[in-house]
């Protein structure tokens, strides 16, 4: 702490009990307990603070907004949490090459408001992009409702000032069209800080679309909507975003948002399509079109832009409104081949009853990245094993028709021990033998995202998943 204190000046390192609760964990289960936690403002002092970390032979974990889902945050016991939520600086905009350098602290959404008035936007926006930094993106490879069409993180990362685990300063990447050499800012994207940490991020900034639709259609049952998102695909149509959301979720939020979503229909397809003027309006029929032939029983077409920014309150705010249900969720994001979305959501509703769980589901449907949302109340007694029990039978069920882990909030802790699931022995030593490149001593993240017994195993004092 001394000399934590001496790089960082006043108040830029703290050991108070109640502040290292608060970073003992992120917006997901499990939960660490951190010696210490720094909040470095510059590169300069998060390589410093890297430094000091290794020297005294802690590990350390990057930390950005704490809206990570999977875990990825957890610190391992005793480790040095270096917050970058004080890099938050837009540090240049590049109108006509569409491209702008920021701090990691920067808010999703911040940096479309701040370039707004060029006519651009940053195109990845997770539900929380009111919270989540553009750091924590980089670490998660994070998506959201419009990576059908634009792409996730990684597709709109085109460089990255790096401080490695050993301190050294180093740049991946670059704003030119090929880079000589390896990708290894491909490799550090979705590393979710087990290879470092970003204090600069050049972005790819994306021009707003002359038109925008916005559809709401309603369905009497799971399957026509489902029939409606494959129908909508093989006619050659990419919406920017293909959202459904079942009936549980649509009530809860209906009555948290007000948005106009139906109480009464067992499924809802929120559509959104953008582009030049006639295409648009030549696909929002088209999509109206094929809704009602696969059953929609209403077509609603968002008639302004204050109505299409509701529409997507309500969507974004579904974690939100569950907590008028229960204190409490578990939340994974398993991706699942959209001709299984069906059969796989029945499997998530079979779970749910097996273990007495109410189950709510919103997710991406164009890409069939599910989002099984378990609501309940963490004090009830053995509520914690159920939870567990229903996750682990979801990932194994998604698994099994075709899928992966994760689609956007990464791997984590909560998931590491699944990565077998889909990775054999060599697999996983491949990883670990690109990770060990980056962090040879393995103190940056331990814990995360290569389950125990990899190669080039985790240090000791990791959380094993231990439920809060």
């Amino acid at each position: 702490m001394a000399d934590l204190a001496a790089a960082l000046g006043p108040g830029g390192a703290r050991e108070e009990p109640l502040e290292l609760a608060m970073y003992g964990k992120d917006a997901g289960v499990t939960r660490g307990r951190p010696g210490a936690v720094c909040f470095p403002r510059d590169a300069a002092g998060v390589a410093g603070a890297v430094r000091i970390a290794r020297r005294h032979g802690v590990p350390i974990v990057p930390r950005g907004s704490g809206t990570g889902l999977a875990g990825g945050a957890t610190p391992a016991d005793g480790a040095l949490v270096v917050s970058t939520t004080r890099l938050n600086r837009i540090l240049a905009v590049d109108e006509h090459e569409r491209t702008a350098w920021v701090e990691p602290g920067v808010l999703n959404l911040d940096l479309t408001r701040a370039v707004a008035h060029l006519g651009l936007h940053y195109a990845p926006d997770p539900s929380s992009q009111q919270a989540c930094s553009i750091g924590g993106n980089v670490a998660t490879n994070a998506g959201g409702p419009h990576c059908l069409a634009s792409g996730v993180t990684s597709a709109h990362v085109l460089a990255l000032d790096v401080v490695l685990p050993d301190g050294a300063e180093v740049r991946l990447g670059g704003l030119e069209p090929d880079t000589a050499g390896y990708d290894l800012r491909g490799c550090f994207v979705g590393s979710e800080g087990t290879m470092g940490i970003a204090t600069r991020v050049a972005v790819r900034l994306s021009p707003d679309p002359p038109a925008v639709s916005t559809l709401l259609l309603e369905f009497a049952s799971l399957d026509a909507a489902a029939a409606t998102v494959g129908a909508v695909i093989a006619e050659g149509i990419v919406p920017a975003a293909l959202e459904m959301m079942d009936a549980e979720i649509t009530r809860a939020v209906e009555d948290y948002v007000g948005a106009g979503f139906p109480r009464d229909a067992a499924a809802i397809l929120l559509v959104e399509l953008d582009g030049r003027p006639g295409s648009v309006a030549a696909d929002t029929a088209a999509v109206g079109e094929l809704g009602r032939a696969h059953g929609a029983r209403r077509v609603r077409v968002a008639a302004d832009e204050a109505e299409r920014a509701l529409l997507w309150k309500g969507r974004k705010s579904a974690f939100g409104a569950i907590a008028r249900i229960a204190p409490d969720y578990y939340l994974h994001d398993a991706v699942v081949p959209r001709t299984r979305l069906v059969d796989v959501l029945r499997t998530v509703y079979d779970v749910a009853d097996t273990h007495a769980l109410t189950m709510m589901n919103v997710f991406h449907a164009g890409d069939g990245n599910l989002h099984p949302l378990i609501v309940f109340d963490a004090s009830e007694p053995g509520i914690w094993d159920r939870v567990a029990s229903a996750g682990d039978a979801i990932l194994r069920a998604c698994i099994a028709a075709g899928g992966v882990l994760s689609g956007e909030h990464g791997i984590g802790l909560e998931k590491r021990d699944h990565m077998p699931l889909i990775f054999g022995p060599d697999d996983l030593a491949a990883q670990a033998g690109l990770r060990a490149a980056f962090d040879p001593d393995g103190r940056a993240n331990p814990g995360k995202v290569l389950p125990e017994g990899s190669r080039c195993g985790e240090i000791a004092g990791a959380p094993e998943g231990t439920w809060i």
